[in-house]
């Protein structure tokens, strides 16, 4: 119904926030982690949203960039998983953090999140495999890494999970192995690979 909604914000509160637009005020459930991207009220701001309709309740969901609301909505399609289990998914996990963990079966991150058990992450996992790609992960996160660090730093890490590969390990045992590594911007493709390694030890 509504593809996004740009407005004053004049509420925060815990996992809500009220956006005013055209002198109607929006109450928009937000995820928790979601606060902290705002400075304050007063500021303009523009939310993507989704609109979920139930029997009993009509509510909004609203998320900063359009990758949140994608992944929000995928989330909805995994069987168990209402907005309120995807929301606290979003709360403790970017979508790229969700994206390594579904495609390096790391159900026990996934579990981390208020009211998602085990067999829930293993389910997602199971559900979310197949529409989830490798490479669209990897390149989110390295436009990530390039936008903090500089374009250098997405290379090396490519070149990284390239070698590992290389030496035999899957595609997404390297991508969160490499994932797991804190990048200076001066770090060397031998250093990253070294640290990755170890980490692959434990």
């Amino acid at each position: 119904m509504y593809s996004y909604m740009k407005g004053e914000l004049v509420e925060i509160l815990e996992e809500t926030i009220v956006l005013e637009v055209n002198n109607i005020g929006y109450n928009i459930h937000i995820p928790a982690s979601m606060i902290d991207s705002f400075s304050g009220t007063g500021q303009t701001v523009k939310i993507y949203t989704y609109f979920h309709v139930k029997e009993d309740a009509m509510k909004l969901y609203g998320f900063l960039t359009r990758d949140d609301l994608n992944i929000f909505k995928l989330l909805l399609g995994v069987s168990g998983i209402g907005p309120k289990g995807a929301l606290a998914i979003l709360t403790v996990m970017t979508p790229d953090d969700l994206r390594f963990a579904v495609l390096g079966d790391d159900a026990k991150t996934i579990a981390k999140a208020p009211g998602i058990g085990n067999k829930t992450a293993q389910r997602l996992i199971l559900e979310l495999k197949d529409k989830l790609n490798l490479e669209d992960a990897f390149e989110a996160k390295s436009m990530h890494v390039a936008a903090n660090l500089g374009n250098s730093a997405s290379g090396v890490k490519s070149e990284a999970v390239q070698a590992l590969t290389a030496l035999g390990y899957s595609a997404a045992e390297a991508l969160k192995a490499v994932n797991g590594v804190e990048l200076t911007e001066d770090m060397a493709v031998e250093e990253v690979l070294k640290a990755a390694l170890k980490q692959m030890a434990f």
